[in-house]
């Protein structure tokens, strides 16, 4: 067998030692259905949406007394003399949390070395539109809110879901070009990079310089075996756990530590391709036994960045049990008449409404609109200005990220009116936004056979 491509994009590269397995019967008819789901492009804010409907039904329904206790029971860890108490809602915030950021972080990382972010020049359209699309909801959120017991809210209309945005537009297919998924998916990236930019600076406690000094350390030592080529990941995990609980300890939010442990890990291959290809193509010749197979295995994994592999790993589990599972303990919202007539007339309310909806659409297009005109930027290919106002009209689905700024703003206790009006105006504002930027890219986006014409320059 003779290997006449890149061994990463042969069959067998890509499917690793999975072809070993493929005879059998669960594998074939559960594994590989539920795989093929998983791939789906919007599959993950479908998973995420029918979790927020459950958790509305269930708040509401007459079980909704259950819905309260579940998430306010507290679960204590305790070792030696060491102990940890929250809630089982603020081990989700605070722990399970720290892996979708985690993963957001490598993502961050990659985008950086080696995908839209490397080049500022591509990346300055993205950019300058996440930064508008960021500013003009806080700010609208602050009109409303201004000198307001509530004026702290104003992070919640800032960040983009990535699930449900990509989701949405996975509905159009090969209509939307693929450099306009680009730019959402870039502008989504950014948007979560200042979202955890605010949660650092603005949303803490009172801080301990002690557990700060040990969380320094901990970064400090996980560089250093970066730097020195150590990849045991047990022991990234111990540093990353220690780091989450001195975070925590700290005042800073926890989840900074699965976003700075996400910075770290290496965004570049340990072995170079072009060494792998070769070695690949020598043990080919000669057929592959059981040991050159699983050889090759481990040139599969050297030749990838470890932030790449890593991230093939957790995407799913951040993506199908993290997020469904936050938007079960964030998502229910006990509805009666007096808390939606109050949310009808409340700034908390309108302020994120209009802020995720108005301000998206205003703050990315009009943005977008002054990079390509001064000539700082340009438009992705194939992209026209109608499908840029379709684009950041999905920029204003909020949700996730949304949600998470709203409990680190209000969280509940004596602000638990504040924090159920803004959950309605993140949810509201987050289907407005869905459904209205599907209309939009539906009426924006080339038809099929339509899709190679060039994209105006706004001229």
């Amino acid at each position: 067998m003779r290997l006449t491509q890149e061994p990463w994009k042969s069959p067998i590269w890509r499917s690793g030692p999975a072809f070993l397995y493929s005879q059998r019967p669960l594998a074939r008819y559960v594994g590989r259905p539920a795989a093929e789901f998983l791939k789906i492009e919007p599959a993950a804010g479908i998973v995420l949406l029918v979790c927020a409907v459950v958790a509305m039904l269930w708040a509401n329904s007459p079980w909704g007394g259950s819905y309260t206790g579940l998430w306010g029971m507290d679960v204590t860890l305790q070792i030696g003399d060491f102990t940890l108490s929250h809630t089982l809602h603020d081990w989700v915030n605070d722990g399970l949390m720290a892996i979708f950021f985690f993963v957001v972080g490598m993502e961050i990382k990659s985008e950086i070395v080696s995908g839209e972010l490397r080049n500022v020049r591509t990346a300055v359209t993205p950019i300058a539109a996440a930064a508008g699309g960021m500013i003009v909801p806080a700010l609208i959120y602050t009109g409303f809110n201004f000198g307001g017991e509530a004026s702290g809210g104003w992070g919640i209309p800032m960040a983009t879901d990535i699930a449900f945005a990509l989701g949405v537009l996975a509905l159009f297919g090969s209509r939307i070009p693929s450099p306009a998924r680009i730019f959402l998916l870039t502008l989504a990236i950014v948007d979560d990079l200042g979202a955890i930019a605010v949660i650092a600076v603005f949303y803490t406690d009172d801080l301990s310089t002690g557990w700060l000094a040990v969380a320094a350390a901990l970064v400090l030592a996980a560089v250093a075996m970066r730097l020195l080529n150590v990849w045991s990941a047990p022991v990234y995990l111990v540093i990353g756990v220690a780091l989450w609980v001195a975070m925590l300890e700290s005042g800073v939010h926890a989840t900074i530590a699965g976003v700075v442990m996400g910075l770290i890990i290496s965004a570049k291959p340990l072995l170079d391709p072009a060494v792998a290809h070769a070695e690949a193509q020598r043990m080919a010749e000669g057929g592959l036994t059981a040991a050159e197979t699983e050889r090759l295995v481990k040139l599969t994994r050297d030749a990838a960045a470890p932030a790449e592999r890593i991230q093939e790993r957790f995407h799913p589990f951040s993506s199908f049990v993290v997020l469904p599972v936050f938007a079960l303990a964030n998502a229910g919202v006990a509805l009666s008449g007096d808390l939606l007539a109050d949310a009808a007339t409340s700034p908390v309310t309108i302020g994120i409404a209009v802020g995720l909806v108005v301000g998206k659409i205003v703050g990315v297009g009009a943005t977008t609109w002054l990079v390509v005109k001064t000539g700082l930027g340009r438009l992705p290919e194939g992209t026209s200005w109608p499908l840029v106002g379709g684009l950041a009209t999905v920029a204003g689905i909020g949700f996730t990220v949304a949600l998470f700024i709203t409990e680190l703003a209000f969280g509940g206790g004596d602000a638990e009116l504040l924090t159920d009006e803004a959950k309605i105006g993140v949810l509201a504002a987050s289907l407005i936004a869905a459904v209205l930027g599907a209309l939009v890219l539906g009426a924006a986006a080339p038809r099929r056979g339509e899709g190679d014409r060039d994209a105006t320059d706004g001229g």
